[in-house]
Formats: structure tokens, sequence, C-alpha cells
């Protein structure tokens, strides 16, 4: 029996993990369900099209999807093309939607994209930059992945990616 009582709470800890790594991946559609399940590959997926607008940080304006989640550019990238691997996708979820990404207040339509993955998914692109999520930014308006490694940047309004410490 005291077998099973070290078991169950690491068992219950590891699924409470797992669904904060869920609820930290992705943003919303406005919805009553304001987390979206992971889509293959690990990026964020919507079930809706997904809204880009335009939010104030501690570093300036910057990109946040509908619900508010920060959305990040990867300095290793190449201009509208992601080279984020399983293992990053699996801490920096892409943003991708079932249906367009439109451009919300402040969003400049003409920098938003669509950069095709594998398998059918499309990733959201804003200017050169692919936009992803940071698992570590538990709330709307969380910039805890700015700056990490020195390649992870929040995206601006005019496409750039924004290098100022947090």
């Amino acid at each position: 029996m005291s077998r099973n009582r070290f078991t169950m709470p690491a068992a219950l800890s590891a699924a409470a993990l797992a669904l904060l790594t869920l609820s930290a991946c992705g943003g919303s559609d406005g919805a009553s369900d304001p987390e979206p399940g992971a889509a293959a590959g690990g990026a964020a997926k919507p079930a809706t099209g997904a809204v880009i607008k335009i939010a104030d940080s501690p570093v300036g304006k910057i990109l946040v999807d509908e619900s508010g989640r920060t959305l990040y550019g990867f300095t290793k990238d190449k201009p509208g093309s992601s080279r984020c691997d399983s293992d990053c996708i699996a801490v920096w979820p892409a943003l991708t939607s079932a249906k367009d990404v439109t451009a919300g207040t402040g969003v400049q339509p003409d920098l938003l994209t669509e950069a095709k993955l594998g398998e059918g998914a499309e990733q959201a692109v804003y200017g050169d930059w692919p936009l992803y999520y940071y698992v570590g930014d538990a709330t709307a308006g969380d910039v805890n992945g700015q700056g990490l490694d020195g390649e992870w940047f929040v995206v601006a309004a005019d496409g750039k990616l924004v290098k100022k410490a947090v």
C-alpha cells in the first residue's frame, strides 16, 4: 500500500505538468474554451482562425494572439521558414490555425502570411518571422521567453524582433 502512496502523487504531478504545458501552448478563439489542444508536431492549434493583435508589454508594443498570449520569433529561422525542430517545438509551440490567421487592431495585414509546416499544417508568419508561443508563459501578458538563449524575442508591430531586456 505504501508503494501506491508514492506513485499516485508522482502520476498526478506528471498529469498536472502535462496539463500546464498544454495550457501554455496556445491562444484561443475567444470562446468559452480558452486553451486549445496541441496539433501535430506540438503546434498550438485553435479551433477557429487565430487573430493577431498588438498589446503593451514591458518592452513596448508587441504581437499577441486574441487572448493576449505573447508571440515570439526565433533568430535561427529563415525568412518565412521555421527551423524549430521537434525538441524546439515542445518548448516553443508554433502558432497554427485551422482557418486563416487574421490581423487585428494595430497589425499590418500585408506582413501577415503563413508557411507550410509538414502534414498540411500552416504556421502564422509576421514579416519574416514564423510565430511561436513559449510554454513558460502561463498567462496573457507574460514575456518570460524574451531574450532566452539570445535567440527568442517578441515581435513588434513593424515585424521586427524586439531585443530589449525585460
